[in-house]
């Protein structure tokens, strides 16, 4: 399997995107997000995603994510968007000047959680590789795009047939910010089987 552009498909299309073989550009639109109830009680789910559809139940997909957030909450990164009940996600959520959240969220049955760790304002390049295993799914980022961390390991409850899955960026308060996505590939499933 690879990474097919031609094969891919918006939920909530952008206004301003630009998509080449290997480049895609969004210009996102304030007040778009993905959240889902825990907490903060509200619901937001309006933040375009570009996805690509397939049954294979194990494989690694890696993006490299380049961007110029400057406002609370804007972000971009990997997805795996089901349905507006389930799905996951990982990025770098601008904070402030001095800091972001390098983080992840996790939505089962219509409630998201947020796992982060704070890293430096000053990273503007991120790459992610989401690996699947059935329906089991690990999250990893890179900042040099050879040496990968784990970010998170989880269970998507409906996330064990056909899956969607690809880029996204969203700004959630009053912003807009250029994301730029590359160096898309799909590869045999680089999370191995636990011994």
């Amino acid at each position: 399997m690879q990474f097919d552009i031609n094969q891919c498909e918006w939920i909530r299309q952008p206004k301003n995107a630009t998509i080449q073989k290997d480049r895609i550009e969004i210009i996102t639109e304030p007040h778009t997000d993905l959240w889902q109830r825990t907490y903060y009680g509200f619901r937001n789910d309006n933040a375009p995603l570009l996805q690509m559809r397939t049954n294979q139940k194990f494989f690694s997909f890696v993006v490299k994510t380049q961007f110029e957030s400057k406002r609370r909450f804007d972000q971009c990164g990997v997805i795996m968007y089901l349905d507006s009940d389930n799905w996951l996600k990982a990025s770098v959520e601008y904070e402030n000047c001095d800091y972001g959240r390098l983080g992840s969220v996790v939505t089962n049955h219509g409630y998201s959680d947020w796992a982060t760790t704070d890293i430096p304002a000053k990273i503007k390049t991120v790459w992610y590789r989401l690996s699947r295993r059935n329906s089991d799914y690990c999250i990893e980022n890179s900042f040099d795009g050879v040496n990968f961390n784990q970010m998170r390991i989880c269970h998507l409850w409906q996330g064990n047939k056909e899956i969607k899955f690809g880029v996204y960026a969203c700004s959630p308060e009053n912003s807009s910010f250029r994301a730029v996505f590359s160096e898309m590939q799909v590869t045999e499933c680089a999370w191995k089987e636990h011994q």
